[in-house]
């Protein structure tokens, strides 16, 4: 299974850059959707991505970096939006405009298709999902900013099985002792210590840009 990262603070050559995060997940899952539908639908092209493949949408957190992209729904088929219950009745209505999206509320972790899970959502300020991707016994979690703590989110994650890996922004996060048993690490958007991750774990740790692909 491929991820793509399609919108990041940093870019491949060829690739733009932008303040945010997305990613698809097995060419048919989007995962946010950055700050910008034009950034997000250049890397697509760039990628030769097929709008007509993705059929599900999940958003982590009402963040305008990880949801301003949303207007790429515009150019999708028939497709499942995945998004905390807490999202405002506003960003809920936009969502609903869309005559091709069936929209669901997420509260408490659940499955959402096939090998795809979430978290729930958590946090007690700033509510947020993250996505899990099971292989077997093997989770890769998906963050988008982790503000409920990256440890709380493995955590409640391992309920599902052993963690694989990590992708995503991780925040500032700083108990990187946590990572030690991961095989993947791929710190990403507005994780405050990417460095010092790269540094201790050089044979589990990526470095992640707008361009990237990642096999899971």
């Amino acid at each position: 299974m491929e991820l793509k990262i399609i919108y990041d603070n940093g870019a491949k050559k060829g690739f733009k850059s932008g303040w945010g995060f997305s990613c698809l997940v097995d060419e048919h899952l989007l995962f946010d959707v950055g700050a910008d539908s034009d950034t997000l639908l250049f890397n697509m092209r760039r990628f030769d991505i097929d709008l007509s493949e993705i059929d599900k949408v999940f958003l982590s957190h009402e963040h305008s970096d990880h949801i301003c992209g949303i207007h790429i729904l515009d150019m999708l088929g028939d497709v499942k939006v995945y998004a905390p219950r807490s999202f405002s009745n506003r960003f809920k209505r936009l969502l609903t405009a869309h005559s091709n999206v069936d929209f669901i509320e997420i509260g408490e972790a659940s499955q959402i298709s096939g090998n795809f899970y979430s978290t729930g959502e958590m946090g007690r300020f700033i509510k947020e999902q993250s996505l899990i991707i099971k292989k077997g016994n093997k989770l890769t979690i998906v963050t988008g900013c982790s503000h409920p703590g990256l440890e709380n989110i493995l955590n409640k994650a391992s309920k599902l099985g052993e963690i694989y890996g990590v992708i995503g922004g991780f925040h500032g996060f700083s108990k990187l002792e946590k990572l030690r048993d991961l095989h993947l690490i791929v710190p990403c958007h507005c994780t405050a210590r990417k460095r010092e991750m790269l540094k201790l774990y050089p044979e589990k740790c990526r470095e992640c840009s707008a361009g990237c692909r990642i096999e899971i």
